[in-house]
């Protein structure tokens, strides 16, 4: 499907002079329903003229409002000679002038926030280079003191659709690769069947519980029974008496 001209500037004009939905209007540009909420509340896009569809011959009153009746019905765009080709660009992505000096600060997001991004995608999604990504990661880059992460989408640098599809590459590639990852990481990529049927990791035990069965049997064995002893026995000693009488009377 054709894609209109100024795809973004004709999505702040849909957006600040229609009623038509948010999909609805993401279905005909090209962009993600997300990013089309981001230009209806300031976040993305900002500072970005409208483009007018109308007047630039890319659709009909008509199916305007059309559109505005039916939120189910998809924007056509009207036939334009000059429209064609502009879905797809060949050779690096380009960056205006005035959005390259936040392409730093949108990588150092992606470094963060997606480590599993490789730096081709990273370069593919904001239009940079390896050596600045590198930097990047490494925080040697010269001005890292001064950066702060920000959202490549919210910067207007890439599409949440084109970032959507690059993390779900990454992961799957690292699910592939799960050899080489940790028991965890494992853990967060395998299906609950799958994680619950791996062999339990051991674990340092928490409590002494139990440890009181082995008590030194060898030395209960040795050990004899002591005789039991009561007060009484200290104060009934067996009387003397008649011996000693009897000792007076030989006398």
């Amino acid at each position: 499907m054709a894609k209109p001209l100024m795809a973004r500037a004709t999505a702040v004009w849909l957006v600040d002079n229609t009623t038509i939905s948010f999909k609805q209007i993401a279905d005909f540009v090209g962009m993600h329903e997300l990013e089309i909420q981001g230009i209806a509340d300031g976040d993305v896009a900002a500072g970005v003229k409208g483009f007018d569809p109308i007047a630039n011959n890319q659709l009909t009153q008509e199916e305007i409002e059309a559109a505005e009746k039916d939120p189910l019905h998809r924007i056509t765009l009207k036939h334009n000679p000059a429209s064609l080709g502009e879905e797809k660009r060949r050779g690096p992505r380009y960056t205006p002038l005035s959005k390259r000096q936040d392409r730093p600060n949108a990588i150092l997001w992606l470094v963060k926030f997606h480590p599993e991004l490789a730096d081709s995608q990273i370069a593919r999604l904001v239009g940079t280079t390896k050596p600045t990504i590198l930097s990047i990661r490494e925080r040697t880059h010269w001005n890292i003191a001064n950066m702060q992460p920000i959202d490549p989408v919210a910067l207007g640098l890439c599409k949440q659709s084109e970032l959507d599809a690059a993390v779900q590459k990454a992961a799957a590639k690292k699910a592939r690769e799960g050899d080489a990852m940790s028991d965890d990481e494992r853990r967060k990529l395998l299906s609950t069947e799958q994680s619950l049927g791996m062999e339990a990791e051991p674990k340092i035990p928490t409590a002494i519980e139990g440890l009181e069965t082995f008590s030194l049997a060898g030395d209960d064995e040795d050990e004899k029974p002591q005789q039991e002893y009561d007060a009484d026995s200290f104060f009934n000693l067996p009387d003397g008496d008649g011996e000693d009488d009897e000792d007076e009377t030989s006398r």
